[in-house]
Protein backbone atom coordinates (compact mmCIF):
# COMPACT_ATOMS: atom_id res chain seq x y z
CA UNK A 1 0.00 0.00 0.00
CA UNK A 2 3.13 2.58 0.57
CA UNK A 3 4.89 1.44 -2.77
CA UNK A 4 1.24 2.91 -4.48
CA UNK A 5 0.92 5.91 -2.72
CA UNK A 6 4.68 6.43 -3.19
CA UNK A 7 4.33 5.73 -7.06
CA UNK A 8 1.45 7.46 -7.10
CA UNK A 9 2.85 10.58 -5.96
CA UNK A 10 5.70 10.36 -8.01
CA UNK A 11 3.52 10.06 -11.24
CA UNK A 12 1.75 13.14 -9.79
CA UNK A 13 5.02 15.03 -9.68
CA UNK A 14 6.25 14.14 -13.06
CA UNK A 15 2.54 14.81 -14.83
CA UNK A 16 3.23 18.42 -12.93
CA UNK A 17 6.34 18.77 -14.24
CA UNK A 18 5.75 18.70 -17.24
CA UNK A 19 2.77 20.91 -17.64
CA UNK A 20 4.72 23.19 -15.92
CA UNK A 21 7.36 22.65 -18.94
CA UNK A 22 4.73 22.70 -21.26
CA UNK A 23 2.98 26.08 -20.52
CA UNK A 24 6.28 27.43 -20.25
CA UNK A 25 6.60 27.42 -24.25
CA UNK A 26 4.29 30.46 -25.44
CA UNK A 27 1.56 29.14 -27.90
CA UNK A 28 2.03 29.88 -31.17
CA UNK A 29 1.37 31.62 -33.53
CA UNK A 30 2.13 34.97 -31.57
CA UNK A 31 3.60 38.46 -33.16
CA UNK A 32 7.77 37.77 -32.66
CA UNK A 33 8.51 40.75 -30.65
CA UNK A 34 11.83 42.94 -30.96
CA UNK A 35 14.87 41.04 -30.06
CA UNK A 36 18.28 43.00 -30.80
CA UNK A 37 21.14 41.07 -32.47
CA UNK A 38 24.68 42.32 -31.76
CA UNK A 39 27.58 41.58 -34.00
CA UNK A 40 31.05 40.98 -33.71
CA UNK A 41 31.93 44.04 -36.01
CA UNK A 42 29.87 46.46 -32.92
CA UNK A 43 27.23 46.99 -35.11
CA UNK A 44 23.45 45.76 -34.25
CA UNK A 45 19.80 44.49 -36.27
CA UNK A 46 16.80 44.59 -35.05
CA UNK A 47 15.26 41.12 -35.89
CA UNK A 48 11.79 43.53 -37.11
CA UNK A 49 14.36 44.31 -40.08
CA UNK A 50 13.99 41.51 -41.61
CA UNK A 51 10.36 41.69 -41.60
CA UNK A 52 8.62 40.54 -45.11
CA UNK A 53 11.39 37.34 -45.08
CA UNK A 54 10.91 33.88 -43.21
CA UNK A 55 13.29 33.91 -40.49
CA UNK A 56 14.45 31.18 -38.58
CA UNK A 57 16.04 32.60 -35.73
CA UNK A 58 18.43 30.39 -34.08
CA UNK A 59 19.58 30.12 -30.57
CA UNK A 60 23.06 28.65 -30.30
CA UNK A 61 25.94 27.49 -28.49
CA UNK A 62 29.06 27.84 -30.43
CA UNK A 63 30.68 25.39 -28.43
CA UNK A 64 28.05 22.61 -29.11
CA UNK A 65 28.14 20.24 -31.44
CA UNK A 66 24.34 19.96 -32.24
CA UNK A 67 24.27 23.54 -33.20
CA UNK A 68 27.52 23.38 -35.22
CA UNK A 69 25.94 20.73 -37.38
CA UNK A 70 22.40 22.63 -37.50
CA UNK A 71 24.26 25.94 -38.61
CA UNK A 72 25.96 23.69 -41.18
CA UNK A 73 22.52 22.56 -42.39
CA UNK A 74 21.00 25.68 -42.63
CA UNK A 75 23.69 27.07 -44.65
CA UNK A 76 22.93 24.77 -46.75
CA UNK A 77 19.50 25.23 -46.90
CA UNK A 78 20.12 28.98 -47.26
CA UNK A 79 21.95 28.38 -50.34
CA UNK A 80 18.63 26.48 -51.84
CA UNK A 81 16.21 28.89 -50.15
CA UNK A 82 18.20 32.50 -49.50
CA UNK A 83 16.71 33.97 -52.67
CA UNK A 84 13.10 32.98 -52.22
CA UNK A 85 13.70 34.61 -48.89
CA UNK A 86 14.23 32.29 -46.09
CA UNK A 87 16.59 34.40 -43.56
CA UNK A 88 18.87 32.12 -40.80
CA UNK A 89 20.22 34.33 -38.28
CA UNK A 90 22.27 32.89 -35.36
CA UNK A 91 22.10 34.31 -32.30
CA UNK A 92 25.35 32.58 -29.93
CA UNK A 93 23.96 33.37 -26.18
CA UNK A 94 26.77 31.00 -24.47
CA UNK A 95 29.40 32.39 -21.84
CA UNK A 96 31.66 34.75 -23.51
CA UNK A 97 29.89 33.23 -26.96
CA UNK A 98 31.05 36.75 -28.52
CA UNK A 99 34.30 36.11 -28.49
CA UNK A 100 33.93 32.79 -30.80
CA UNK A 101 31.26 34.10 -33.01
CA UNK A 102 34.25 34.76 -35.84
CA UNK A 103 35.96 31.40 -35.47
CA UNK A 104 32.31 29.69 -35.56
CA UNK A 105 31.03 31.50 -38.53
CA UNK A 106 34.89 30.60 -40.16
CA UNK A 107 34.96 26.97 -38.68
CA UNK A 108 31.51 25.81 -40.11
CA UNK A 109 31.12 27.66 -43.07
CA UNK A 110 28.25 29.79 -41.94
CA UNK A 111 27.03 31.37 -44.65
CA UNK A 112 24.49 33.84 -43.17
CA UNK A 113 24.46 36.49 -40.12
CA UNK A 114 25.98 34.82 -36.82
CA UNK A 115 25.39 37.57 -34.18
CA UNK A 116 25.94 36.85 -30.05
CA UNK A 117 23.26 38.23 -26.80
CA UNK A 118 23.46 38.35 -23.72
CA UNK A 119 21.62 34.91 -21.86
CA UNK A 120 18.83 36.71 -20.12
CA UNK A 121 17.58 38.53 -23.05
CA UNK A 122 17.47 35.80 -25.22
CA UNK A 123 15.51 33.44 -22.47
CA UNK A 124 13.22 36.33 -21.59
CA UNK A 125 12.52 36.12 -25.43
CA UNK A 126 11.78 32.61 -25.87
CA UNK A 127 9.70 32.65 -22.56
CA UNK A 128 11.58 29.90 -20.76
CA UNK A 129 12.62 31.12 -16.96
CA UNK A 130 16.31 31.87 -16.30
CA UNK A 131 15.83 28.72 -13.52
CA UNK A 132 14.63 26.57 -16.06
CA UNK A 133 16.26 23.53 -18.16
CA UNK A 134 16.26 23.78 -21.86
CA UNK A 135 18.38 22.50 -24.26
CA UNK A 136 20.45 23.77 -27.82
CA UNK A 137 19.43 24.88 -30.47
CA UNK A 138 16.36 26.53 -29.87
CA UNK A 139 14.66 27.47 -33.28
CA UNK A 140 12.09 29.69 -33.84
CA UNK A 141 10.36 30.36 -36.90
CA UNK A 142 8.80 33.86 -38.03
CA UNK A 143 6.59 33.94 -40.92
CA UNK A 144 7.13 37.12 -43.54
CA UNK A 145 3.98 39.21 -41.44
CA UNK A 146 6.49 38.85 -38.01
CA UNK A 147 4.22 36.05 -36.61
CA UNK A 148 5.89 33.12 -34.36
CA UNK A 149 4.77 30.45 -36.23
CA UNK A 150 7.36 27.37 -34.24
CA UNK A 151 8.93 27.22 -31.51
CA UNK A 152 11.32 24.49 -30.30
CA UNK A 153 10.15 23.75 -26.20
CA UNK A 154 13.09 24.30 -23.56
CA UNK A 155 13.44 20.37 -23.31
CA UNK A 156 13.29 19.92 -27.06
CA UNK A 157 11.52 17.78 -29.28
CA UNK A 158 13.31 15.73 -31.92
CA UNK A 159 10.24 16.19 -34.61
CA UNK A 160 10.80 20.06 -34.43
CA UNK A 161 15.45 19.56 -34.59
CA UNK A 162 14.90 17.40 -38.34
CA UNK A 163 16.51 18.76 -41.30
CA UNK A 164 12.96 16.95 -42.82
CA UNK A 165 10.57 19.64 -40.44
CA UNK A 166 12.62 22.08 -41.38
CA UNK A 167 12.46 22.00 -44.71
CA UNK A 168 8.83 21.84 -44.65
CA UNK A 169 8.64 24.95 -42.63
CA UNK A 170 10.75 27.06 -44.96
CA UNK A 171 8.14 25.46 -47.92
CA UNK A 172 5.64 26.21 -45.97
CA UNK A 173 6.26 29.61 -44.66
CA UNK A 174 7.54 30.61 -47.97
CA UNK A 175 4.23 29.79 -50.24
CA UNK A 176 2.47 32.45 -47.87
CA UNK A 177 2.62 36.14 -49.16
CA UNK A 178 4.22 38.70 -47.63
CA UNK A 179 2.00 41.59 -45.78
CA UNK A 180 2.07 44.12 -48.25
CA UNK A 181 2.56 47.81 -47.42
CA UNK A 182 -0.91 49.49 -47.13
CA UNK A 183 -1.52 52.28 -49.44
CA UNK A 184 -3.04 55.59 -48.91
CA UNK A 185 -6.36 55.64 -50.30
CA UNK A 186 -6.74 56.55 -53.27
CA UNK A 187 -9.54 60.23 -53.69
CA UNK A 188 -11.09 60.44 -56.85
CA UNK A 189 -12.37 63.70 -57.79
CA UNK A 190 -16.03 63.92 -60.21
CA UNK A 191 -16.25 66.82 -62.78
CA UNK A 192 -18.96 68.43 -62.84
CA UNK A 193 -21.30 66.81 -66.07
CA UNK A 194 -21.61 69.68 -68.28
CA UNK A 195 -25.15 70.68 -69.19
Amino acid sequence: MRFMRTAALFTSAVLLQTAVLQAAVPAVPRHAPEFVIHFPDGSQSLLSSYRGKVVALLFVYTTCVHCQHTSQVFSKLNTEFGARGFQPIDVAFNDMGNLFVKDFVKDFGVNYPVGFSPRDPVLDYLGIPVIERFVVPQIVWIDRKGNIRSQTPPLGDEKLLKESYWREMIGTLLKEPAESAKKPPVHRTTSAKKT
